[in-house]
């Protein structure tokens, strides 16, 4: 039997530990392989759309046995808040819904995004058309993939509206919609519910009228300081126009103190004949309804925001473009589960499921229910599509357009002032 010295037996001691350190070191990042998490962070939705994800994920993770995916919802305006805190924290998510834009822009300057542009050019970017990628473009550099396109206009309860003899299918300009709300409310129907306390909702009009007013391009002049930048004429009057509107009296009582997903339901019930807001609102709304079905179909239609005399964005639309980006420090399992959530099959399956109007290529096909349709028609015949002004403008900008627009529905700030405050946002973003 061969006899080891101190020295030798030290040696191979040694050569012992270390090899087992290797084994566990090994061990340790297989084990943290089959742990890989991806935390999806979304603005909270419809159970329809909920279980879309939920089965999309099965599908994954059955397909990736080493990818765990956890989705997180937040309502939307406390998503809003949230966002900026949780991308600054150790919690950041790996994928977060985002509208683009400056609200973007600020983040990826805050370097909290990570750069897709070599991801989206093998392929990917391909199943969408341009404009839906160009609202995650900055710079040249793709920081975000589309999900769907949205169209904030007007559900309408034709049964209330046919009780007041209004025509909604006549109702095409801004003088037509005042002359509605007025029939309405002699009819004792109350004529439109709005979230004011949530602010974006009340927004909806007068960045609607602003665009109507000035147009995509006077939007994009304003940001240079052309005609007088967001103080312009076009702003002012969008100012103007909605106090003229409130004065109508054409809102529920207590109007700034009713949450969005309280206004909806309101609407889900019939208590309001109108309700602006976007097209994701379809399911929503009759999940929020007191009956769990809301306003029934044969009673549903979606008409576009109407046209502003003199307006040079009349056959413009105004809505989002919205999608996910991922975070800088996110692993490849994230881009991979993002490509595979956005692919053109399973956006076609939201089209058949009625959820939302995707952007892929050829999903419109699918779409089932009227309502999406007449969606895609808006977008169809839209010669430009205006984000959300309190997304498009930049989160800081975007809180003074939700408060002016708030502002001005109860009268506490004139039209000129208003303006004066975007355009001072603004120019100390």
């Amino acid at each position: 039997m061969k006899r080891f010295n101190k020295h030798q037996y030290a040696a191979m001691r040694k050569r012992g530990l270390t090899a087992a350190v290797a084994v566990a070191a090994a061990l340790g990042s297989c084990i943290a392989a089959a742990d890989t998490t991806v935390r999806v962070l979304r603005v909270e939705i419809s159970d329809v759309e909920k279980q879309y994800y939920d089965d999309i994920i099965a599908e994954y993770e059955a397909q990736n046995p080493d990818v765990t995916i956890e989705f997180e919802y937040i309502a939307n305006e406390a998503y809003k808040t949230r966002l900026p805190t949780l991308l600054q924290s150790g919690q950041r998510p790996d994928i977060f819904y985002s509208w683009g834009g400056e609200g973007l822009r600020d983040q990826v300057e805050a370097g909290f995004v990570r750069d897709l542009t070599e991801e989206m050019q093998d392929g990917w970017q391909d199943i969408y058309p341009e404009s839906a990628v160009r609202a995650f473009t900055l710079d040249e550099r793709v920081y975000g993939a589309p999900l769907y396109a949205t169209v904030v206009g007007f559900w309408v309860n034709t049964e209330l509206t046919e009780q007041a003899g209004v025509d909604i299918e006549a109702i095409e300009t801004w003088e037509e919609l005042e002359q509605a709300v007025v029939a309405l409310r002699e009819s004792g129907i109350t004529p439109a519910v709005v979230g004011g306390q949530d602010g974006w909702p009340m927004h909806f009009y007068w960045g609607y009228l602003a665009t109507r007013l000035a147009g995509g391009d006077g939007i994009e002049a304003a940001k240079t300081g052309g005609n007088g930048g967001f103080s312009g004429e076009s702003f002012v009057r969008a100012g103007e126009l909605l106090q003229s509107f409130v004065e109508l009296n054409p809102f529920q009582s207590g109007f700034m103190g009713t949450s969005y997903e309280r206004a909806s339901a309101m609407f889900g019930d019939g208590e309001a004949a109108l309700h602006l807001m976007g097209d994701w609102d379809y399911i929503p709304s009759k999940e929020r309804s007191m009956s769990g079905e809301g306003v029934p179909d044969e009673n549903l239609e979606f008409i576009p925001f109407p046209a502003v005399e003199g307006g040079a964005g009349n056959e413009h639309s105004f809505g989002g473009m919205n999608g996910f980006a991922v975070t800088r420090d996110a692993s490849d399992e994230a881009v991979d589960f993002l490509r595979f959530l956005l692919n053109a099959e399973n956006q076609r399956k939201a089209a058949s499921l009625g959820i939302f109007v995707p952007v892929a290529e050829g999903s419109e096909e699918e779409l089932d229910t009227p309502y999406a349709r007449r969606v895609a028609e808006i977008l169809d015949e839209s010669t430009f599509h205006q984000v959300f002004l309190d997304q498009a403008l930049g989160t800081s900008v975007g809180a003074t357009v939700n408060d002016i627009s708030g502002d001005l529905a109860q009268g506490v700030i004139t039209p000129e002032d208003a303006a004066a405050q975007v355009e001072e946002a603004w120019q100390f973003r």
